[in-house]
């Protein structure tokens, strides 16, 4: 369907009132002036070059010329074939382990710098979902609230580290609690919820968190990384290995089990790091399979626009008015 962009420049056609007032008041001025020299005969013989015609002509051709400058300034429109300003997907929140034990190197250069590249991967991937981001060690943190600026999310997510969580520890049940409370509980379903971490000091919370979230129809997939056999945390700031109090090196394992446990309970999927392209084809084959709801427009719709023809007209109306002469000419005879 055919609009306009800007229909108030429409307005701007309210000048042909004064501009077609003031043509005919030169019509009627030259007509009397005619009539005040007496002598038509005369008059006629003076003027016999002149053509009123082409006059009118020249006239009407800057008139339409107008017209024209200003449709195509109001631009119209039509909206691209399948473009409806309207957007299917589903509603994601991502929640990322960024405690000490996602600085282990058994997952090169260390665990939480594999996961932040796994979700830059799948937010390449996102589409048409929105994502939101919460980041947990020994607290949770709602860093991002549902959004359609994926450009947004890949900025949390790089800069995503321990440093945002001042307590330590491994508080799964806390963050999906609280991606769970940024879904929209009145739904029960077109949610899932991407928990990437290494599963390691799962706390009791997470049964009673995923019960609340397979009664609100939210799916919970799991990405596990590290590795079983484990490694030791490295420190940045002692340059160190991370030791207990017994001056041990502590090792961190990855705790698959438990991984696979929350993603089954809510008919999610787990999967474990190898390839962050392959891992994250995986997640958004499984997003794809979801049901979709119209999560509503991006605020951007896309037109053609056909300004330039309305242009390329008044401009082809304006060399016409330059070159019809307001004389007679052999070449030229729109009438007397």
């Amino acid at each position: 369907m055919l609009s306009f962009q800007h229909i108030e420049f429409l307005l701007g056609l309210l000048v042909l009132v004064p501009l077609c007032s003031l043509f005919f008041f030169v019509l009627y001025w030259k007509k009397k002036v005619k009539r005040q020299i007496g002598d038509e005969e005369l008059v006629n013989a003076l003027t016999e070059d002149y053509s009123a015609k082409n006059y009118n002509l020249k006239f009407l051709l800057i008139a339409l010329a107008i017209v024209f400058c200003i449709i195509g300034a109001a631009n119209i429109r039509s909206p691209k074939a399948g473009n409806t300003g309207n957007r299917s997907g589903v509603d994601v929140m991502i929640a990322l382990d960024v405690s000490n034990s996602m600085l282990a190197q058994d997952v090169k250069p260390n665990r939480l710098e594999r996961a932040k590249q796994v979700l830059s991967r799948i937010i390449d991937k996102m589409g048409n979902n929105r994502m939101g981001l919460v980041v947990f060690a020994g607290q949770a943190f709602l860093q991002m609230p549902l959004t359609s600026d994926l450009a947004a999310a890949k900025l949390y997510v790089s800069n995503a580290s321990p440093d945002a969580v001042p307590t330590q520890g491994t508080e799964i049940g806390d963050a999906l609690k609280m991606c769970n409370a940024s879904l929209d509980t009145r739904e029960k379903k077109y949610k899932a919820i991407i928990l990437i971490s290494d599963g390691e000091d799962h706390d009791e919370k997470a049964a009673e968190a995923l019960k609340v979230m397979q009664e609100n129809g939210v799916v919970v997939h799991t990405i596990g990384i590290g590795s079983p056999e484990g490694a030791p945390i490295f420190d940045p700031g002692l340059n160190d290995y991370k030791k207990d109090e017994n001056g041990n090196t502590v090792v961190t394992k990855l705790n698959e089990k438990d991984l696979q446990l929350i993603a089954a309970q809510t008919g999610g999927e787990y999967h474990l790091f190898a390839d962050a392209d392959e891992v994250a084809g995986q997640v958004i084959a499984s997003l794809d399979q979801m049901e979709k709801k119209q999560i509503g427009g991006t605020g951007i719709r896309v037109y053609n626009s056909y300004f330039q023809w309305f242009l390329l007209v008044a401009f082809i109306l304006l060399i016409l008015e330059t070159v019809i002469p307001e004389r007679k000419m052999k070449w030229f005879s729109w009438g007397k």
